[in-house]
């Protein structure tokens, strides 16, 4: 279902990769030639790695590695990290929809990453969505915007004043594996309480190694998100999204 005020704050296509050898953090340059006039800025990332410097002192020599390139839109809701290991593209509020603005836009970048890094495997697929629920106060129960939520027993007091879930549920049919986490955060603004709804379905094993098997499988990767989002909320959160 599409919701015309979707409540998406970021979502996120990743893939994970093993590299060639010889592969150069710095060959990444190569995608501001193609993509500079719309992400104008380069942020070099790093790696942090600590070593004991003294046995005696047992003081810890930490190293700086270059991993890779986040290249960041001018519009600044928009931005894709090239790194050795793998790549990544986020699409951060608004979300308007998954063709044109989100995936297409990915498996453009995807294909210039590929090119550059001739990576050797395919090693991890995920496709990540962070929702925020601002739901209308006074709440007598959650289960009146939630159908996946924490229970609190009834011999408990059954006000909350925060909380965090989380839930690790195969989903073998698609050879994938989900992360639910649910959190209460900061209320977005006065009359409501918020909640972070994050969905993180990837898979790890048997990947499809082409771009075309990848694209093929990243579509039933968002089926199965859009299925698991709806069954996470109810027909009132529903109506907020309208």
């Amino acid at each position: 279902m599409t919701y015309p005020h979707a409540p998406i704050t970021e979502a996120v296509i990743d893939i994970r990769v093993a590299p060639r050898e010889d592969l150069s953090v710095e060959e990444f340059r190569k995608l501001a030639g193609d993509f500079g006039s719309e992400f104008g800025t380069q942020n070099d990332q790093f790696r942090m790695a600590g070593t004991i410097a003294s046995a005696s002192l047992g003081i810890p020599a930490v190293t700086p590695t270059k991993t890779g390139i986040q290249f960041v839109a001018n519009s600044k809701d928009k931005l894709f990290h090239a790194q050795v290991d793998g790549w990544s593209f986020s699409k951060l509020a608004p979300y308007r929809g998954w063709e044109e603005e989100f995936r297409d836009q990915a498996r453009e970048l995807w294909s210039a990453y590929r090119t550059i890094a001739q990576p050797r495997t395919i090693m991890r697929v995920a496709l990540r969505y962070i929702n925020r629920l601002d739901l209308p106060m006074p709440m007598d129960n959650l289960n009146t915007y939630l159908r996946t939520y924490p229970e609190v027993g009834t011999d408990l007091p059954q006000s909350l004043a925060g909380f965090l879930m989380q839930l690790q549920i195969p989903h073998e049919d698609i050879k994938a594996f989900l992360v639910l986490n649910q959190a209460m955060v900061p209320p977005a603004r006065e009359g409501v309480a918020s909640m972070i709804l994050d969905l993180d379905l990837f898979r790890t094993s048997n990947l499809p190694q082409s771009d075309e098997e990848i694209w093929e499988y990243f579509e039933i990767l968002r089926t199965r998100k859009n299925e698991i989002f709806e069954g996470c909320i109810t027909d009132a959160t529903r109506r907020l999204f309208r």
